[in-house]
């Protein structure tokens, strides 16, 4: 019999990666009910995969164009939830400009990378390409 995993839990800046939403727009999002509350206290509060859920949610509903008291009544189960017409799939995803024509896309997600690694494979990254040209303009 397997051994059940535990939940998977999220910081407040990996879950504002992962959705594409600040910070600041999250803790908007629980203050006025469309995102529940994190678990826990302070620096110790943490989010699940329930509360991914609920900001991907608000993100696809606000993407698809509706007020924040609509989506809060949709969520709510105030208003039935009809889907919004298919705009394409949302893609969380992390771009770095090296130079002109050199770009870096990295999903964070599928990639599994938390935010603090994500930054510093891009430091890394821009640090090699930094070399790379330097030493390219040496030749000259």
């Amino acid at each position: 019999m397997a051994t059940p995993q535990p939940e998977r839990r999220y910081g407040v800046d990996e879950l504002a990666a992962l959705t594409g939403v600040t910070q600041r727009t999250l803790r908007y999002y629980i203050q006025i009910g469309l995102v529940d509350r994190p678990i826990g206290e302070t620096r110790a509060a943490y989010y699940t995969a329930h509360h991914l859920e609920q900001l991907l949610t608000v993100r696809k509903w606000t993407e698809a164009g509706l007020a924040l008291e609509s989506i809060r009544r949709l969520m709510s189960g105030e208003l039935p939830a009809t889907p919004p017409e298919p705009r394409g799939q949302v893609e969380v995803r992390s771009h770095l400009m090296l130079a002109s024509g050199v770009e870096l896309v990295v999903d964070p997600g599928r990639a599994g990378l938390k935010p603090a690694q994500l930054r510093r494979f891009f430091r890394d990254v821009q640090s090699l390409y930094d070399t790379l040209t330097q030493e390219k303009n040496d030749e000259r």
